[in-house]
């Protein structure tokens, strides 16, 4: 590698070391523990979920699980990063390092990002170990996609975050931000897609197109996509998409979509780190 990416590479293992410090890699992987082992356990109840069983099952259900953990553990992650460094008196020692603030950006996105996805990771190859032992034969190709989707919508979240805690005043209003964002993705979004469903006729098209303008929903349709190639579960919407755009486009939007949401976030953030003050 370049001289010009030794400061990159230093702030990646200081905010690598940051993070192991502070338990964060601990939090991540107990969180996903949890709440995946609460979807698991719901999911191997008696009732068989689309004609899965066994590990595939297990699978299925961490697929479940993904568009609601993984957007809360990245605006947790992140929402405090950059307006932190800038009332901690971090960016007053920063400045007197060799180095630009683009490089602490990157380090500080890669950081995180690897916190978030490596346990995940883990727990996956956790799965296709046992699944192999087990001579499942659809555990890998769903496991494979689940984090596909999941480095995705961690890096759309990821970007999120950073660009809500360059606007935020104070480590406050950057949780603020942070839990709203996460409401309107995950929760309020899907009433407001309902409550409009109820007040006009929709074409499946529009339908579609709200609901995948939100990366949880698009991740959400990627991964339905991989269980059912017909997309029953979807009704009418589902029927118009397996038939339009079918599982492989599917799976493309659910990946490309949020990559795309999480990119144009963490460049506003970094625009806006460029134009402001570092020192609070």
């Amino acid at each position: 590698m370049s001289a010009a990416a030794a400061p990159f590479r230093a702030l990646l293992r200081l905010e690598l070391a940051d993070a192991l410090r502070s338990r964060w890699v601990a939090f991540t992987a107990s969180t996903y523990a949890a709440v995946f082992g609460l979807f698991v356990w719901l999911g191997l109840r008696e009732s068989s979920v689309l004609g899965f069983t066994g590990i595939s099952r297990v699978v299925l259900n961490l697929s479940n699980a993904l568009v609601i953990v993984i957007p809360l553990v990245s605006l947790v992650a992140t929402c405090q990063a950059v307006v932190r460094a800038r009332t901690s008196g971090f960016f007053e020692l920063f400045l007197t390092q060799p180095c630009r603030e683009t490089d602490w950006y990157r380090a500080a996105l890669a950081a995180r990002v690897l916190v978030i996805v490596g346990p995940l990771a883990v727990l996956l190859v956790g799965a296709l170990a046992y699944g192999a032992a087990s001579h499942e034969t659809q555990v890998l190709p769903l496991a494979l996609r689940s984090l596909l989707v999941a480095a995705s919508l961690t890096w759309a979240f990821v970007g999120i975050g950073f660009f809500l805690s360059s606007w935020a005043a104070t480590v406050e209003r950057a949780i603020v931000f942070a839990v709203v964002a996460w409401l309107l993705a995950s929760a309020l979004h899907d009433f407001a897609l309902i409550g409009v469903l109820l007040q006009l006729r929709l074409s499946p098209a529009a339908v579609f197109a709200l609901a995948a303008a939100n990366p949880v929903e698009a991740a959400r349709l990627a991964i339905l996509s991989g269980i059912d190639s017909e997309l029953s579960v979807l009704g009418p919407v589902g029927f118009w998409l397996a038939n339009t755009l079918g599982p492989r486009a599917t799976l493309l939007l659910g990946v490309v979509w949020p990559a795309c949401v999480g990119t144009l976030a963490a460049w506003a953030g970094a625009r806006r780190l460029r134009r402001t003050d570092l020192v609070a």
